[in-house]
């Protein structure tokens, strides 16, 4: 009997370990990619593929927008969060928070602003 609460005591231990090393994505922003037009989407377009991580990167010198965060594929940069929905995300990043994005749509739309949705996580 002894035995068993030491191989459950061990077990607890082994799943409260997996629990502390899981990453906690939590959802906080979906929208469309602002700027498509303007930069390297039309040439990689062929290349993006729904899942792809996306990187973020402040600009916060940037003359048009003091929030504003670049968004990336592969190096190649594809455009920006959209003005009326980048505070939130620049604060955190800003605070050194870890935040992670990737493609959640493509749509081939004579639109640009309906052509790729990202989604942008907060990482704990």
């Amino acid at each position: 009997m002894r035995l068993r609460h030491i191989e459950l005591a061990l077990l607890l231990m082994l799943v409260a370990l997996a629990v502390q090393a899981q990453t906690i994505r939590i959802l906080v922003q979906s929208s469309p990619l602002a700027g498509f037009q303007y930069h390297a989407g039309a040439a990689v377009w062929d290349e993006m593929k729904v899942g792809d991580a996306l990187q973020l990167a402040r600009e916060p010198d940037n003359p048009h927008d003091g929030n504003a965060v670049r968004v990336s594929w592969r190096g190649q940069q594809l455009g920006y969060l959209p003005r009326a929905e980048n505070v939130a995300v620049a604060a955190e990043m800003d605070r050194g928070g870890r935040i992670e994005a990737r493609i959640a749509k493509l749509r081939k739309h004579r639109n640009p602003w309906q052509r790729v949705l990202i989604e942008v996580y907060l990482v704990l």
